[in-house]
């Protein structure tokens, strides 16, 4: 079997968040199980020197976009049996960030034009292309409705995977004929759009032969008004082919016993490095190095998305408790000054790290005893699986992938990998944290229970890629 993966950004090259680690981890599975992969990625200037050393340099030709001609060379890197191609156009990607600007629009269509134009050239015509959010979503339209012509991509199957609903592409009816230089009969007829825009998204949910979201949750949830970000008819429409697959986390680069970021290794059988890295983060953020008291830790964007107006309105109250609170992390300004604020008052109980430490972030994840991730939606979240996987229990809203991947505690059966609030309150937060709290103060030995279950919960790629797997056979019959 040939999968084509297309991506906007890809770990270990260049990421912002959870699309960069799917984008990264997933196809380097499918490969080690037999599935001829390639990734193609746009070639972004910022990817580590390490990696640009070892490009090959292949080809290069235009690409119409519209009436432009546009420069679009091929760069080539085979990397743990995924062989990984690369888009170079300076004009459209040779910049300091990878999104945010006034013509995304354009360099994504350049992008999605590449992409199908580079296929029959580098002599790789998949069984199932693979896109990604709606910087790749409008593939499977264009292949139907602008390349339908070439008999080589006749066989090709697509399948759409939703990362964020939140972000959809939308542009001006405009964008058809003076980017993808087409006619604007699929607008007009209202195929393609919505509220008077052309929306990438859509097309790509209407025209992938299979659509994926990043957990079954949130396949059910996007269906509703309340997540649906106006695309809930859409995907009720299209059901059958909608389904939700649970991402996973890279066990090579989240393994407590293997760490490179850890002052102490430690395993589910010896956790006493897990104490050692606890002492060594109290002491790294100035606080009184205690083994009894329960460390909570943060590792976020501080959004309201990520639920820390719900956190900062408990703080005060949760302070009062005997506990220690650490925060890493960077965002909206009103949430780091609260939290710097409580860091400054309560300077024994609680430390901010107002900034972005992927070294830092994996001693918070292995150091504390309590993790924080309050989230008003979360399409997967890969944070709560790694405070997993370090021994770390932790506390979320049940929504999204954080119900599918965290098992709240039940007192009576002592069994749970964390603990959960349903309700989106700050109330309800705190009564959560609350019960973490009590019993990690009144019952170490349940409370060990909890960390094994949490540890020996299996969130590696393994199982996800075989999920993928089937679902691409199924297409291919």
């Amino acid at each position: 079997m040939k999968v084509l993966f297309a991506a906007a950004e890809c770990a270990p090259f260049f990421k912002t968040g959870g699309l960069g680690d799917v984008a990264g981890a997933l196809p380097k599975e499918l490969a080690q199980k037999g599935v001829e992969t390639v990734v193609v990625l746009p070639f972004y200037t910022s990817m580590p020197a390490s990696y640009q050393e070892r490009l090959e340099d292949c080809f290069s030709f235009e690409v119409a976009v519209g009436w432009r001609k546009q420069y679009c060379g091929i760069k080539k890197l085979q990397l743990d049996q995924v062989t990984y191609y690369f888009i170079d156009n300076l004009y459209y990607f040779g910049r300091e960030n990878i999104y945010g600007y006034y013509d995304d629009g354009e360099r994504f269509a350049f992008f999605q034009l590449a992409v199908i134009e580079m296929m029959e050239r580098v002599d790789f015509i998949p069984d199932v292309l693979h896109v990604n959010d709606y910087h790749t979503a409008m593939i499977p339209f264009l292949l139907k409705e602008k390349y339908q012509w070439i008999n080589a991509y006749q066989g090709i199957r697509t399948v759409l995977t939703i990362h964020n609903i939140g972000f959809q592409g939308w542009y001006s009816r405009d964008v058809l004929p003076d980017l993808f230089g087409m006619g604007t009969e699929r607008y007009d007829d209202g195929t393609v759009r919505l509220n008077d825009c052309l929306n990438f998204m859509k097309a790509g949910i209407l025209y992938a032969d299979r659509i994926t979201t990043v957990s079954p949750s949130y396949s059910e949830e996007i269906k509703t008004e309340e997540f649906g970000c106006g695309l809930e008819m859409i995907l009720r429409m299209e059901t059958g082919k909608l389904s939700g697959i649970l991402n996973g986390i890279d066990y090579q680069t989240n393994d407590p016993e293997n760490d490179p970021y850890l002052p102490f290794a430690f395993s589910k059988t010896d956790l006493s490095g897990k104490q050692k890295n606890k002492q060594a983060l109290q002491k790294e953020f100035g606080l009184p190095e205690r083994k009894d008291v329960p460390l909570i830790s943060v590792v976020s964007r501080l959004t309201t998305q990520k639920g820390f107006h719900l956190v900062l309105e408990e703080m005060g109250n949760l302070l009062q408790f005997d506990v220690q609170f650490v925060l890493l992390g960077t965002g909206e300004p009103d949430f780091e000054n609260g939290f710097r604020y409580f860091a400054e008052r309560y300077p024994e109980k609680c430390a901010a790290a107002i900034t972005f430490d992927v070294a830092l972030a994996q001693k918070m994840y292995a150091a504390a005893d309590i993790f924080l991730m309050p989230s008003a939606f979360e399409p997967c979240g890969l944070s709560q699986m790694m405070a997993m996987r370090y021994g770390t229990l932790p506390v979320v809203h049940e929504i999204g992938g954080l119900k599918d991947s965290v098992v709240p505690f039940n007192p009576i059966t002592s069994r749970g990998t964390g603990f959960g609030f349903q309700e989106f309150t700050a109330f309800n937060l705190m009564q959560s944290l609350k019960q973490a709290i009590e019993l990690y103060q009144a019952n170490q030995t349940v409370w060990h229970q909890l960390v094994d279950q949490a540890m020996e919960t299996d969130f590696s790629w393994d199982q996800s890629s075989d999920t993928y797997i089937d679902l691409y056979n199924q297409l291919r019959v």
